[in-house]
């Protein structure tokens, strides 16, 4: 058994989720997917690292941990209720015997990053999702790279317009990351990211 895979089961098992290999099967089936690219096990490995540094800070690390798991879970490219259905895939599958369900489905939703979260279970999982645009310039450029090849609906001119307006938006806001931790690691750098990629000039 893949450590991944174990890390997975143990987590599922130890909050009272049935069938963990079935569960892990669906999960890393919709994961390898092949027109991912940057939605992948991968990130959610980097997700589950960065989690482990603040594990200790976190009010209920396995709910959000489950969170970070499965918020990606269910992704069509371009789709407004990923997280939704990703929240919906995890409730299918916990299927009442998980007792902080809700709460998880919170911490999924969290990464939509439509507002401030007001829950910290919440914060923190928002706050790890967006840690890559925190990442070293190269990281962050690859990532960038992995993004786009997920969107081949779209021309450069018409993905350069959409990667602008997120990125815009985030940098807009008064804090990308809610958690004093992530603020205090990932904010200047972030900041210095999203800027300099904003002055690029316009693909097209």
């Amino acid at each position: 058994m893949s450590q991944t895979r174990e890390r997975f089961t143990a987590l599922w098992s130890r909050c009272g989720g049935r069938c963990a290999e079935d569960v892990y099967a669906d999960l890393a089936r919709n994961y390898g997917e092949p027109m991912r690219r940057y939605h992948t096990l991968r990130h959610i490995r980097r997700c589950l690292r960065d989690l482990d540094h603040v594990r200790s800070a976190v009010p209920h690390p396995d709910d959000v941990e489950l969170a970070l798991w499965c918020h990606d879970v269910i992704y069509v490219p371009g789709a407004a209720d990923n997280e939704q259905r990703s929240a919906d895939w995890f409730r299918q599958w916990a299927n009442e015997a998980i007792a902080a369900s809700e709460r998880v489905c919170g911490s999924i939703l969290a990464t939509k990053h439509a507002q401030v979260p007001d829950d910290t279970d919440e914060r923190f999982a928002a706050d790890i999702d967006l840690a890559m645009l925190g990442a070293p310039r190269g990281r962050f450029c690859e990532d960038g790279a992995r993004l786009r090849a997920e969107r081949p609906d779209l021309d450069d001119r018409a993905y350069d317009r959409h990667e602008r307006t997120m990125l815009e938006k985030l940098l807009a806001r008064p804090r990308i990351y809610h958690t004093e931790v992530f603020h205090t690691r990932c904010e200047a750098r972030a900041r210095d990211n999203l800027a300099w990629r904003l002055a690029l000039p316009i693909a097209g």
